[in-house]
């Protein structure tokens, strides 16, 4: 097996891991509580699947299962900061409170202003608002511009309100692993809910 095919078949297996875990982490919610049982499973599973435990999101949920585990009890106040977490993963911490939520964990915060003329933006997932291309034509309109695929250029990059049958994991996409990538190399990119760039959009 040659070195392409071998680098295919471990992001394969990483991407299979982090499905596997986004599902994990709905089972442990589904009652809308969590306790200590079930926040050292969550560590000790990633602690099983090191090959992803530094990879977004499984790496957020390990440094915060590990911190609030650090004194071996979990805190009224650690178990629902947890659930929120979980919650923001699994797209189920939307106010929508509907099914097939895009992702809120990695959105910029505090939420940043947006400003629109002389900006990049990036799309991705599917939009209450109207098409893709009418999202992307509104921007314009405002006097922004527009990236198919987040770059070290992106200012912002938004999470539509639903998932999209496109995207590689059930609730994101590459465009939002590719966006906190950038941000990890010192990127200024800026990631926003459809519902805040509405209101942006209201506002201007």
């Amino acid at each position: 097996m040659n070195k392409t095919n071998r680098s295919r078949n471990a992001l394969r297996i990483q991407d299979r891991l982090i499905d596997e875990l986004i599902g994990i982490c709905r089972g442990v919610i589904a009652d809308g509580v969590i306790d200590e049982r079930e926040a050292i499973f969550l560590g000790q599973w990633i602690e099983n699947h090191r090959e992803v435990a530094d990879k977004w999101p499984v790496n957020v949920v390990y440094a915060r299962v590990t911190e609030m585990l650090r004194d071996g009890i979990l805190s009224t106040e650690e178990k629902t900061e947890l659930l929120s977490t979980l919650r923001d993963l699994t797209g189920e911490g939307s106010p929508l409170q509907e099914p097939n939520q895009s992702t809120t964990l990695p959105l910029t915060r505090p939420e940043p202003e947006v400003d629109f003329a002389g900006k990049v933006f990036t799309l991705t997932g599917k939009f209450v608002f109207g098409s893709t291309v009418y999202c992307e034509e509104t921007i314009v309109e405002m006097g922004g511009s527009i990236s198919h695929a987040p770059t070290q250029k992106t200012d912002f990059l938004v999470i539509g309100e639903f998932c999209s049958p496109d995207w590689v994991h059930t609730t994101f996409g590459r465009s939002i692993e590719r966006a906190i990538d950038l941000q990890k190399q010192g990127s200024d990119l800026k990631i926003i809910s459809e519902r805040y760039w509405v209101d942006s959009l209201a506002s201007q």
